[in-house]
């Protein structure tokens, strides 16, 4: 049927596809950490009930791309999730205070109050977004393992991957890291106010704030994304040869970019729908559909990002401490019949994915009004 190299091309695609989701998603997150700037108690309601009907979206992306990840590169999922657990850590507890907050926030005779728990939501959203952003950052300018497959032969350390003590910590030491951890935080928030221009009818003062957030957190995210692009076209990156051998390679993503031209242009065309939804949004008054080339936008720019940091004989997870230990979408798979099974179950995606988009439409046909919040319906 399909070759194995066929087989680890095709699932790192749906690594991606599953990748790019999660970040236009973080929106929610974003949308969290944006409730600070409410100015009373119905517009953060308000708020928190837009967003409180799509979180279990965002939630369960992460946990099909670590499925999905786990299932087709299982020497990536055991390195980086087994040894750099610090950053997985921290991720997955910003998701449990998600959830907590959006279950027990109105409850009667909550123990905190409805205001810490906003709180919980605001510092885990900016949290989520910065941890997700420098973990993802991870793929192009490395972490600290080490690799040795012939210590599952070793009775005595049966341990495959060695980490620096920091075990991922390492993360945010690394400044390019942050710094894509920001734009992300900035593109969340850029996205989560184009949202609540959509979902929210909380009248014309709430919409002139949310535009002019766009604005402000969008003309930031430009900024921020161009020096994070600019870093990553000058870094040097590691290319695997037929026989494995991994050699550095200078300036490797520009060179992707232009030996795979395909993905410049998808690049391309996913960075000006992101600059033309915030203008758009941001200056001309009745718009109020920015989220959709937005979202569009920002799906296929995560896309190039994972296609250059995997594709074209590029290792998608350096090693700083052995060069030879980076992982590549050809030595960290799964064997040819798992991938090959794996991929007839995947044949399923596009009706889950049209349930989404359906599920997402009937909850968000109506948008959320102050009489909505002051009725007796179940509200976040």
């Amino acid at each position: 049927m399909f070759t194995l190299e066929f087989l680890q091309q095709y699932w790192w695609f749906l690594i991606s596809v599953l990748g790019a989701i999660l970040v236009f998603l973080l929106m929610i997150q974003g949308g969290q950490s944006l409730l600070f700037e409410a100015r009373n108690e119905m517009e953060r309601t308000m708020m928190v009930n837009a967003l409180g009907r799509k979180w279990e979206l965002s939630f369960t992306t992460l946990v099909v791309f670590g499925g999905a990840f786990f299932a087709s590169f299982p020497l990536f999922y055991s390195t980086s999730f087994g040894g750099a657990y610090w950053v997985w850590i921290l991720i997955l507890l910003t998701f449990v205070l998600q959830a907590v907050s959006y279950e027990f926030r109105s409850k009667k005779g909550n123990v905190y109050g409805t205001r810490v728990y906003d709180m919980f939501l605001s510092i885990g959203g900016a949290l989520a977004c910065i941890l997700l952003g420098a973990a993802v950052s991870t793929f192009f300018f490395g972490a600290e393992f080490t690799i040795s497959k012939q210590n599952l032969v070793s009775g005595a350390s049966p341990i495959i991957s060695t980490w620096a003590p920091t075990h991922g910590f390492e993360a945010f030491l690394c400044w390019e890291n942050i710094l894509l951890g920001l734009v992300v935080l900035l593109l969340a928030r850029t996205l989560a106010a184009m949202f609540f221009i959509k979902t929210i009818d909380g009248g014309l003062p709430f919409k002139e704030r949310c535009k002019f957030m766009v604005m402000r957190y969008g003309i930031a995210f430009a900024v921020l994304f161009v020096a994070y692009a600019i870093c990553l076209m000058l870094a040097d990156g590691y290319q695997w040869a037929n026989d494995g051998t991994i050699t550095v390679v200078a300036n490797k993503y520009y060179w992707n970019l232009i030996e795979m031209w395909w993905v410049a242009i998808v690049f391309v065309v996913g960075v000006v729908l992101v600059l033309y939804a915030i203008g758009r949004t941001a200056f001309t008054k009745d718009y109020d559909n920015g989220i959709w080339p937005c979202g569009i936008g920002t799906v296929l720019v995560v896309l190039c990002l994972f296609w250059i940091a995997g594709y074209n004989n590029t290792a998608y997870y350096p090693s700083l401490l052995d060069m030879q230990s980076s992982l590549t979408i050809a030595n960290s798979s799964s064997s040819e019949f798992t991938l090959t099974a794996m991929s007839i179950v995947s044949l399923l995606v596009p009706f889950v994915a049209a349930y989404i988009i359906y599920a997402w439409w009937s909850l968000t046909r109506k948008p959320i009004t102050p009489e909505e919040m002051e009725g007796k319906d179940h509200k976040y």
